[in-house]
């Protein structure tokens, strides 16, 4: 589905019934990204799932964004399918969707009962960046670990040096990355003051298990959980683990 949201085409898809559940997807994903955990959410749960501005089927924005202005984003579009910011049972993100998620309701801008990250991003540490680049670049999977796997073998070749293939993934949206990969999130994180599951993947080399720990920290009351074996896609391969852990979680 389709709507225009502050001159933009957005896409989106809305499915199953009862309480309402928002995912929102990494840096140059889709929501197709949730697509193995659908069936058992929407059980459950009317899932809102929503092309990110500038990935899938909606328009890049006309500026360059910052995680404020995709928390915006993230507000109009669900307003104009008539759902308002205090109407979300879940707020769902991956990656970088996390990151949005962790700013939205931080400034208020969304307003759910609980909160569900998932290898979320947003945790700038330079010692954990450096030690992590030169631990991919060992295997020729420099900074396309957070990617899509259908994007990985084409441009991991193509790599740049130090900020990785987003660039050529999405080369309309330099300026938002750049933006986008200079926010820490954290001092956000710490005003969060509602329930909060945080789920990791072991060997996740893109959002590693220390970030999940420091927003552990960061955000009072938080749980954290670390799934075994599994990688920064943690929802698609581990996704019987993962929809148990957020219904255990919605439920208590």
């Amino acid at each position: 589905m389709q709507i225009v949201v502050n001159n933009l085409i957005v896409s989106y898809q809305k499915s199953g019934a009862g309480p309402v559940a928002v995912l929102l997807h990494g840096w140059a994903d889709t929501h197709h990204t949730f697509d193995s955990l659908l069936a058992d959410l929407e059980k459950h749960y009317t899932v809102i799932r929503i092309d990110l501005a500038g990935f899938g089927g909606s328009q890049p924005p006309k500026k360059s964004f910052n995680l404020l202005d995709y928390a915006n984003f993230v507000r109009d579009t669900l307003q104009k399918i008539f759902i308002m910011p205090n109407d979300i049972t879940l707020l769902i993100g991956h990656s970088n969707g996390g990151a949005i998620a962790i700013k939205a309701v931080s400034k208020g801008i969304l307003k759910p009962k609980k909160l569900v990250l998932i290898a979320s991003a947003g945790v700038r540490e330079d010692s954990i960046r450096k030690s992590t680049v030169r631990t991919l670049a060992k295997v020729g999977k420099v900074a396309t670990i957070m990617l899509p796997s259908k994007y990985k073998n084409s441009i991991r070749k193509n790599f740049y040096n130090k900020i990785g293939s987003d660039y050529l993934i999405a080369e309309n949206m330099q300026g938002t990355f750049k933006k986008i990969v200079s926010e820490d999130i954290r001092h956000d994180a710490e005003k969060i003051a509602i329930p909060t599951l945080l789920i990791y993947g072991e060997l996740d080399m893109a959002t590693p298990t220390l970030y999940g720990q420091f927003l552990q920290q960061s955000i009072e009351g938080s749980t954290l959980t670390v799934i075994q074996n599994a990688d920064h896609f943690v929802h698609q391969s581990y996704y019987d683990d993962v929809y148990k852990l957020i219904r255990e979680f919605d439920k208590s």
